[in-house]
């Protein structure tokens, strides 16, 4: 009798082992919610606005192209569904007058992602997404300090790309976006016109899976 429960309770210990260790093999092999990047991004600008002078007038406002760098942390909330914070640090554009440069400003745009990655178990992994923008604008030098623009910009952000794993944690990235950044400007106090900027972004880099 005594065996019997010896034995009984070497197989419940023995299955509650194995249950044990398959549990915490499936833990470890269950990837990091956490995911950085950082890419080298083309931002191109819609370089659309208000005619200076209103109705009739042709003068048209322009803003510069630019290559900026961007770091991103995104969180997965399950495999398919992440939330994405896109970074950088103030960039300087130059700003023209039908061609001729006027001055330049700054602006600081963190956009905010809501995505869905479609194959999140694959090598090659595609997603959308959809946020908010929240753009900066300092250092404004316009005509030699008579010009001027609107201090921020909010506006929706949509998104394309997709992740190719290298390995466990690394993989490259290509991501389009498309941010709404809206401005009026201002001479002297007076509204003159208003700034589509509305730039896409095109931007390559890699990205790190904790």
């Amino acid at each position: 009798m005594r065996e019997v429960k010896m034995k009984k309770t070497i197989l419940i210990s023995t299955l509650s082992l194995a249950a044990l260790g398959l549990f915490s093999g499936e833990a470890f092999a269950q990837e990091s919610p956490w995911l950085v990047r950082v890419r080298a991004e083309h931002l191109s600008p819609a370089d659309k606005s208000d005619p200076v002078g209103g109705v009739g007038a042709s003068n048209r406002i322009g803003v510069s192209e630019k290559t900026i760098p961007e770091l991103d942390i995104s969180y997965f909330f399950t495999p398919n569904i992440a939330a994405e914070l896109v970074l950088t640090y103030p960039q300087k554009h130059d700003v023209s007058l039908d061609g001729v440069r006027i001055g330049s400003f700054k602006h600081l745009p963190p956009t905010l992602l809501l995505q869905y990655h479609f194959l999140p178990e694959s090598q090659f992994s595609p997603y959308v997404g959809a946020g908010i923008n929240y753009t900066r604008m300092s250092s404004v030098n316009l005509l030699g300090g008579a010009g001027s623009l609107e201090s921020s910009s909010t506006g929706p952000a949509l998104q394309a790309g997709f992740d190719y794993k290298v390995d466990k944690h690394w993989s490259i990235n290509f991501d389009v976006k498309k941010v709404q950044i809206r401005s009026d400007v201002f001479i002297s106090g007076a509204k003159v016109s208003a700034v589509k900027v509305d730039p896409l972004m095109i931007g390559v880099g890699a990205g790190y899976r904790f």
